[in-house]
């Protein structure tokens, strides 16, 4: 894989995952305790031997450039790297990116000069375990311009997703970005149903992942004005060139929202996970910490998972994730949450300090119950607080907290006083 480049695309804003997205990136967020979502994509490729990697950045970069700087560093007699291509105003173009087709047009000039046959175009907030060496080898073998990776989904899962139509032989005929559910009838797959009959699975989602011929890309892309590969590329490419579709059937969702975001981290508690972390054979790298083991003090644990550097006592935890350095109060229930931990532990002057301001310490208090929320880093609770949407929400906005599609989150840095009831 030598000759592979990978490109993974930074995102734009995260509007969606609002406010996990208040102060990072997408692709900057925590995920399951210990690692951020750009780890996936950029472990896929060390993982299918891919080690050139660049990543194109944007908005709220700076913890993502960090996180990268800290945590990719190869063997200086190598050729391996993961770099951060960050947008940037030139007299040739002063405008920042407009999509991820236009992102990666005014990223030719610093990837066109590398040595490589083809180029990767990846998603940064996507989870799944995928071999690159084969969407490469389906791209030589089928002769195609463009090779796509696609899921099979079923008619309810198309929402917010790119569908494509394929002949028998893999060929896209037809790309439609988010259809609309009259227009589904159209774009049915009957071969995939065939590969798992009665699953109801006879469409095929676009899973933005993308390979190219370098010198094509180049090419397509200088002789486009797209700006988006899934809007407006895509569905271009297809009436003037051959793309293919390599199906793809194991785990996949992409973190659009904080409902998935909310799921994907959950499902990872389970016996038997679709999202496998414990393969050693394909590892999820992740900046070293170099933390302590966690101290558990007294506490229960159901179907849960507790990250490094962590001290809970007298905590009953059931179906959740405790991030790095957490610290959790006696008394102090959670359920079905994602408690993201800590950057920094607290020395015992600043917990004077925030003793003698009537401040709770970084962590959850004593007494607490914690329900269906996501709670952020560096986040503050005071003892007796109930964070359990007493009220029922679906949507809120408050200073100290968010409610989106009925879960509660709880941004970085808030403090939450004792006694608060949300």
């Amino acid at each position: 894989m030598q000759d592979v480049l990978a490109l993974v695309l930074g995102g734009g804003r995260g509007q969606r995952l609002y406010p996990l997205t208040k102060y990072r990136s997408k692709p900057a967020v925590p995920l399951a305790g210990k690692y951020r979502i750009i780890d996936i994509p950029v472990s896929n490729c060390l993982n299918s031997g891919i080690n050139r990697i660049f990543v194109l950045t944007q908005f709220n970069s700076a913890s993502l450039n960090k996180h990268i700087v800290q945590t990719y560093k190869f063997d200086i007699f190598g050729e391996g790297f993961v770099d951060v291509l960050a947008a940037e105003q030139t007299p040739d173009d002063p405008h920042w990116f407009q999509g991820t087709a236009d992102a990666v047009r005014q990223s030719i000039k610093h990837f066109a000069p590398y040595n490589v046959s083809h180029v990767l175009i990846l998603s940064g907030d996507q989870i799944y375990q995928m071999d690159f060496r084969e969407i490469l080898q389906f791209h030589k073998d089928s002769g195609a311009d463009i090779a796509v990776a696609g899921l099979p989904v079923a008619a309810a899962e198309t929402a917010g997703l790119g569908v494509m139509k394929v002949s028998d032989d893999w060929r896209v005929t037809a790309f439609h970005e988010k259809p609309p559910p009259e227009a589904l009838a159209d774009l049915r797959c009957p071969q995939l149903d065939r590969r798992a009959p009665g699953e109801g699975r006879e469409y095929l989602a676009n899973m933005g992942i993308y390979m190219f011929q370098k010198d094509f890309l180049v090419q397509v892309l200088s002789g486009s004005g797209a700006l988006d590969f899934g809007k407006d590329l895509m569905p271009e490419a297809v009436g003037k060139c051959k793309v293919s579709a390599h199906v793809f059937d194991g785990y996949w969702t992409d973190i659009g929202t904080i409902r998935s975001f909310y799921e994907a981290n959950l499902a990872l508690t389970a016996s038997q996970p679709r999202f496998n972390l414990y393969d050693a054979r394909r590892p999820f790298f992740t900046h070293p910490r170099y933390l302590p083991g966690s101290k558990l003090n007294n506490c229960t644990f159901h179907q849960s998972t507790v990250a490094d550097g962590c001290i809970l006592n007298g905590a009953d935890i059931t179906r959740s994730i405790v991030g790095v350095r957490s610290r959790i109060g006696t008394g102090t229930k959670i359920k079905n949450s994602i408690i993201m931990g800590a950057d920094y532990f607290e020395a015992t002057e600043d917990l004077a300090v925030a003793a003698d301001q009537c401040k709770p310490h970084l962590g959850i208090g004593n007494h607490c119950t914690i329900i269906n929320a996501i709670i952020d880093k560096n986040v503050r609770i005071g003892d007796n607080v109930s964070i359990i949407n007493a009220h029922n929400l679906r949507e809120r906005d408050e200073e100290i907290y968010n409610i989106r599609d009925g879960i509660i989150v709880v941004p970085k840095g808030a403090t939450i006083p004792a006694g608060t009831v949300i």
